[in-house]
């Protein structure tokens, strides 16, 4: 932060605030089970694509990432390759959850490795630094998994009925259903799909009936935000007709065609949107994510190993006639799009802002920086396409989007750089010289807003000030 009155910002309204973490990938099983990690690797490099990816760009050998080298192998490869990672997000970010998690100032190398390990092992091996205690450290009031339509949600209903000192909530995400290109794990998937809601699935109605008993079933746990990811949103008519006769195809063991797989999806989208508004949820769409791109190192390492890309589709005109499409329904859910294409920024920006209306307040949120746009000017820039073509003061927010209990300082960072722009525009004149005001802006997109946005009744907490 890089003036006085971003320090102010940060420190006397920012840095106390709850967490509210709408968007993760954590296994609400290590949640409810309050899992203890044995050592660095458990809790930092298990299934974090984002170091394995700067560990290949180091030249270090895949059996160091996803292979069969051992734990503290792999945590010293990832010290070795922590110099070489300045001006990446992860030279901050790792050495912010050092600092944060286990007091530790030194900068992670090939020498300070050893130590590092043996110090912080010592703390999770003994101390409370717990899945269920990680939330606690951090202050996290509620947060939100990422989960299958055919899982039985055992795992948030024990927790749900826990005294643990905060909420965890499903997040309906049915990805699957949409995959006739690929008859082989769509059926597999039906079939699932078929067992957990107990509906025979021979036609597209069962189907249709069998994601509606998912949908309700995940509402009645609590769930009351959905998520897909897209490379674009699907916007092609498709009747009832066309769609039953594709399911009916793709069931025979014959893929969809391309055209055939857009209008499958496009339909199905509809279907979703429609369902989320009937019970007042909040759908999110993360766009542009071009997947698996290397198809040899996917097959030996697996999806979500760090094979992914940003695509460069042109998504406004396909998400306004998508959402043009529910307006027409008056089934237009409220929904938060992520974007991870920077040159898209405007474009969905202000595609959004042609949906507002007057039933919430931001109704149609721009989502904070995800993934490769999830670092300082990243974030920068999706703070700057939302208060130039929308509203700030409505914004619902950081979130982690991680697979990993280390994640949570993200919120420090993001809210630091929250206040360094507004402090900075404080000082220079181009915002009012009125921290109270400001102040309570920035603690309402730090928290409240999403708690009011999203609808959760969560006990208050008093703000206190707190130097971080």
């Amino acid at each position: 932060m890089h003036s006085e009155a971003a320090r102010r910002l940060y420190h006397d309204y920012a840095a106390a605030e709850p967490i509210l973490d709408y968007h993760t990938h954590l296994n609400p099983a290590d949640i409810a089970a309050d899992r203890r990690f044995h050592n660095l690797f458990e809790i930092w490099l298990e299934g974090d694509h984002y170091k394995w990816r700067a560990m290949r760009a180091n030249g270090v050998s895949e059996r160091f990432c996803t292979g069969d080298a051992t734990a503290e192998e792999k945590f010293a490869a990832w010290a070795r390759t922590v110099p070489f990672t300045v001006r990446n997000p992860l030279f901050h970010w790792c050495h912010l959850e050092l600092r944060r998690y286990f007091g530790i100032d030194e900068l992670l190398a090939e020498r300070s490795a050893l130590s590092i390990w043996d110090r912080a092992n010592a703390l999770l091996s003994e101390g409370d630094l717990t899945a269920q205690g990680i939330l606690r450290k951090f202050n996290v009031r509620a947060l939100f998994t990422t989960d299958d339509p055919c899982d039985d949600l055992r795992h948030h209903k024990r927790l749900a009925a826990s005294q643990a000192g905060f909420r965890v909530y499903p997040t309906f995400r049915p990805d699957r259903a949409l995959l006739v290109n690929d008859p082989a794990v769509f059926n597999t998937w039906v079939g699932r799909l078929e067992e957990s809601s107990g509906i025979e699935i021979s036609s597209m109605h069962g189907f249709l009936d069998a994601l509606k008993q998912r949908h309700d079933f995940f509402h009645a746990a609590g769930a009351r935000l959905s998520d897909h990811g897209l490379e674009y949103c699907p916007a092609h008519p498709c009747s009832d007709r066309r769609a039953a006769a594709i399911f009916q195809k793709v069931r025979s063991g014959k893929a969809a065609t391309g055209p055939e797989h857009e209008q499958f999806a496009s339909y199905l989208m509809l279907f979703f949107g429609k369902l989320d508004a009937e019970k007042g949820w909040t759908k999110q769409l993360h766009l542009g994510a071009l997947r698996a791109v290397n198809t040899r190192r996917v097959r030996e390492a697996g999806p979500d190993a760090g094979f992914d890309c940003t695509g460069d589709w042109m998504q406004a005109k396909a998400l306004c006639a998508y959402l043009d499409y529910l307006e027409r329904e008056s089934a237009l859910p409220k929904t938060i799009v992520y974007n991870l294409n920077p040159a898209e920024n405007y474009a969905i920006a202000t595609a959004l802002g042609s949906f507002q209306d007057e039933s919430v307040p931001g109704k149609l949120q721009f989502g904070s920086a995800w993934w490769f746009l999830d670092q300082k000017e990243g974030i920068e820039w999706q703070i700057n396409a939302l208060s130039h073509t929308g509203l700030l003061s409505r914004f619902v927010g950081m979130v982690t989007d991680s697979r990993s209990f280390m994640s949570f300082p993200r919120h420090e960072y993001f809210r630091r750089i929250l206040c360094n722009l507004l402090g900075r525009e404080m000082e220079n004149g181009e915002l009012p010289n009125d921290e109270a005001w400001l102040g309570g802006m920035v603690r309402n997109i730090c928290f409240e807003n999403a708690r009011h946005y999203l609808g959760l009744e969560l006990p208050l907490v008093a703000n206190t000030s707190k130097k971080v």
